[in-house]
């Protein structure tokens, strides 16, 4: 497996555990998941194994050379100067989203927004039998539906069957409200000509209907983890912060965790925020303060081994800290990866040929 825009691992730990689930078996995954240790000496039974990622975000790439297995080539160039990638058989990434995004303007000509296209070169060059995009729900919407027509255009003509899925997190185990567009490409010469085969998403696994398993709670999630944390992002709330409700209840889920320590949601515990006016809300009582780090970190489905780097070059603890709610926000959470991932690691389980 090769893994674009890396980040720091939040999409290849589940797919990690995905091809574990389909190799040793669900509980097996569990157990071992809880102790770092444990983790380290069985990981290596996946059906998928990690040779090559890259990034160009310095902290990202610490936390990755740390928390996945030494023999990962990792490479931090930016993608447009990277002239060969290596070969593999699954590809996966989510690429750059910054003009998709509705949390921020929308822009169309941004640059990064077409770093896709070197995803799409990597695959032209190494042809793996599927690949695995990511990418936020704004992306539906841009310029009237027109952009993602083009990439999805794209990546077909890479020599791929593409299908699209909007997806909620909650939907799959994670305690947040998280809508994103997970992308799977099929290669069309090394799979559906001869195994006719289809990717079908999942059915969800949570869901208040599903008396056995409801939704996971912000409770379920961070209920254990203390009242005032020291990794926490600290400082004034702005205007368009208070210009509507930061903070769920105990028995909800999270508000989507971005990639910006200033704006964390808040912490549930004290009181409600309240509306007093159009796009404001004020506080109430005294504990108001965003989620930390390792509640951010719980809520986006990493285990609570997986450690972030801050660096060594931040000047203030809240830049410090900011460069972990970075990573944590940009990830893809865990368990959602890991569900949508095992219809895959399955067909290779199936197949053992394909990894021959």
């Amino acid at each position: 497996m090769v893994s674009l825009f890396s980040g720091a691992g939040g999409l290849d730990l589940g797919l990690e555990l995905a091809g574990l689930d389909a190799t040793e078996g669900k509980e097996y995954t569990n157990n071992i998941l809880k102790s770092k240790n444990l983790y380290f000496e069985n990981r290596t039974k996946s059906i998928f194994h990690i040779s090559y990622s890259n990034d160009n975000f310095k902290e990202a790439n610490e936390t990755y050379a740390e928390m996945f297995s030494d023999d990962v080539v990792k490479n931090d160039k930016d993608i447009r100067k990277i002239a060969h990638f290596p070969e593999c058989q699954i590809m996966a990434g989510g690429f750059p989203c910054p003009g998709f995004s509705a949390a921020g303007p929308r822009l169309i000509d941004d640059p990064r927004n077409f770093l896709y296209v070197h995803y799409i070169r990597a695959l032209l060059e190494t042809q793996p039998a599927f690949f695995v995009g990511e990418n936020v729900k704004g992306l539906l919407t841009l310029a009237k539906g027109e952009v993602f027509k083009q990439l999805l255009e794209d990546f077909s003509s890479a020599g791929y069957e593409v299908k699209a899925f909007l997806v909620n997190s909650r939907d799959y185990g994670v305690p947040q409200l998280r809508e994103r567009v997970i992308l799977i490409g099929t290669n069309i010469k090394k799979v559906k000509e001869k195994y006719d085969w289809e990717y079908k998403l999942p059915e969800p696994t949570n869901g208040d209907n599903l008396l056995t398993n409801p939704y996971v709670t912000l409770k379920d999630a961070i209920g254990d983890l203390p009242e005032n944390p020291d990794d926490v992002f600290e400082g004034s709330f702005s205007s368009m912060y208070m210009s509507r409700n930061r903070k769920k209840k105990w028995n909800e889920q999270s508000f989507t965790i971005q990639a910006s320590g200033r704006q964390a949601p808040l912490w549930p515990g004290g009181e409600p925020m309240i509306k007093v006016g159009k796009d404001k809300w004020k506080f109430q009582g005294d504990k108001n303060r965003r989620l930390s780090v390792k509640e951010i970190s719980r809520i986006q489905t990493f285990p609570d081994w997986f450690k972030f780097t801050g660096g060594e070059t931040a000047k203030s603890k809240n830049g410090y800290l900011d460069k972990k709610y970075k990573q944590i926000g940009n990830a893809v959470p865990v368990e959602l990866s890991r569900k949508v991932m095992y219809p895959i690691a399955k067909f290779f389980v199936d197949h053992p040929e394909m990894t021959e």
